[in-house]
């Protein structure tokens, strides 16, 4: 026989005020009392997945990049592959690794990274495809061996576009990570799922604020650093 169990039901504190209104569009109160215990670790957790797939996925594209750019026939079968990763729906990749890769972080980081590879590398190849061929004849011609080359002209020049890549990939990441409520491990999307599921208002716009929040200030903030390492880009710049 099938026993049911029952229902859980989270712990909001107090029941009064907004609290008892699961219909409330802004409950600070609800916010106050949990922001260690719900709304900290959500975000912890939401920086800490986007972290790591952006991290990996452009180390990934990196040398994939650098392979492509040095053997020009491999440009086209990187990109067809990182394309069609892209194109898989979130929620179908997620239910395929499932099986291979349980409910883990590990599911949803393989997503993440995937969905990152297409953007990075085409940003990475279009830096280093846009570097002048005078300005690396020049450079040759002053002695500079390919790696060289590489570190000391190729990407120093190709780093505006480098960091393009980058803010995009964060920006959609931190969007995806919601997703991976689904599975279990969502961040902040956690919150837009429970509140979609109880109905209440309060935790919804929270979660949906809140990433929409991190994604802008990645964004600044990684702009930031490349405003600060890459000060030549910015020569000619209207103020």
């Amino acid at each position: 026989m099938i026993v049911a169990t029952p229902p859980v039901i989270p712990n909001y504190g107090t029941a009064h005020g907004c609290i008892t209104n699961d219909n409330a569009l802004f409950c600070t109160t609800w916010i106050r009392q949990h922001w260690h215990d719900t709304l900290e670790p959500a975000i912890v957790q939401h920086l800490w997945l986007t972290a790591i797939a952006v991290g990996i996925g452009f180390a990934i594209a990196f040398l994939a990049a650098l392979v492509a750019h040095r053997y020009g026939f491999l440009a086209a079968p990187f990109g067809v592959f990182s394309a069609i990763l892209y194109t898989i729906p979130s929620i179908a990749l997620f239910q395929v690794l499932v099986p291979f890769t349980g409910i883990t972080v590990t599911t949803i980081e393989i997503g993440l990274v995937g969905y990152t590879l297409l953007i990075l590398l085409r940003n990475i190849l279009a830096g280093l495809d846009a570097v002048p061929s005078e300005v690396k004849d020049a450079a040759r011609g002053m002695g500079y061996g390919p790696v060289r080359l590489l570190a000391l002209v190729e990407m120093p020049l190709a780093l505006p576009a480098v960091f393009a890549g980058v803010r995009i990939a964060t920006v959609t990441t931190i969007g995806l990570v919601t997703v991976a409520s689904l599975i279990g491990e969502g961040g902040l999307g956690y919150l837009l799922l429970d509140g979609f599921q109880r109905d209440f208002r309060t935790e919804e716009l929270l979660g949906a604020a809140l990433a929409v929040a991190l994604a802008f200030l990645a964004d600044l903030a990684i702009l930031g650093i490349q405003r600060a390492t890459t000060p030549w880009s910015r020569v000619g710049e209207v103020r």
